[in-house]
């Protein structure tokens, strides 16, 4: 049976963008007879709020979205993530990262590096994995702060020729090194979202992910997870993104339509669902 799922995460109302994507996930569910799951991403304790969780909710039902069983909350989940990273520890590719954000950026400019996808970052430099014990000892002692990072060139060769299957762009091979070494544990909140969302997806017995190609490359990051952790890996749908009339990508930060403002020209959503399941965007929207 199809399980697939939804996980907004509540740092504002849901934008159009979302809906394009939270259509998708439903139907395709709803198309094979199988169960659809929302799942609420809020172990972000900065920025997300009890009250976008709600509103969640509310745009969900008004676009006429139902789920299977109860909404699931990853601030509820912790001790799983928890038991994962331990599992990572054991394999010996893990290491205790103190680098700053400021110092990443200088290492990266130093070294003349450049995002390679979209608002994707550079890889990590990698300047902590080879930090003597004793400077780590004094590093922990003076109380700096630190994060866990992968050591992708170990995990790697210790999982070679990993496959996945996307419904779009076909069968690929994973290329996780391409991220660097990826944050697993973060020191200002819990799990990464690279280790949340991969245990989320094998414990909650996700079998299709459909969600929007900005995250592709992050499906190398998880295969890798999954093979780490001996999860099954589920069937991916990439679908494309809406952008407005200067192909700008609809997003929060950039002041995407929210679906609650969209109410006056769409009484009922369920219109506006169906609309976008025609590919009849409002407002000079199209997907690209």
């Amino acid at each position: 049976m199809i399980t697939s799922r939804f996980a907004p995460s509540p740092t504002g109302r849901l934008h159009l963008g979302h809906a394009w994507s939270a259509v998708q996930a439903h139907d395709r569910a709803r198309d094979g007879d199988g169960a659809f799951l929302l799942r609420v991403e809020d172990i972000d304790g900065t920025r997300s709020r009890p009250e976008h969780v709600a509103m969640i909710l509310e745009d969900m039902a008004w676009l006429g979205l139902t789920w299977d069983g109860p909404v699931v909350f990853q601030s509820e989940r912790l001790s799983l993530y928890r038991e994962a990273l331990e599992k990572l520890h054991a394999s010996g590719h893990t290491y205790r990262c103190f680098c700053t954000r400021a110092s990443i950026a200088a290492e990266i400019a130093a070294a003349g590096s450049a995002p390679h996808d979209g608002d994707a970052a550079p890889p990590h430099p990698a300047a902590c994995r080879h930090r003597s014990m004793a400077e780590i000892d004094a590093r922990l002692a003076a109380g700096e702060a630190f994060a866990w990072r992968l050591d992708m060139a170990a995990a790697t060769a210790s999982h070679s020729d990993l496959i996945w299957q996307d419904e779009i762009a076909g069968p690929q091979i994973a290329r996780p090194n391409t991220a660097g070494d990826v944050v697993l544990w973060r020191k200002d909140a819990p799990a990464s979202y690279h280790l949340a969302v991969t245990v989320d997806d094998g414990a909650q017995g996700v079998t299709h992910v459909v969600r929007g190609r900005d995250l592709f490359a992050a499906t190398h990051v998880h295969r890798l997870l999954q093979a780490m952790l001996g999860l099954p890996t589920p069937s991916y749908r990439h679908h494309s993104l809406l952008v407005d009339a200067n192909g700008e990508r609809l997003a929060k930060r950039h002041g995407a339509p929210t679906l609650v403002g969209l109410r006056a020209a769409y009484p009922d959503g369920r219109i506006l669902a169906d609309a976008l399941r025609s590919g009849s965007l409002p407002n000079g929207y199209r997907s690209a």
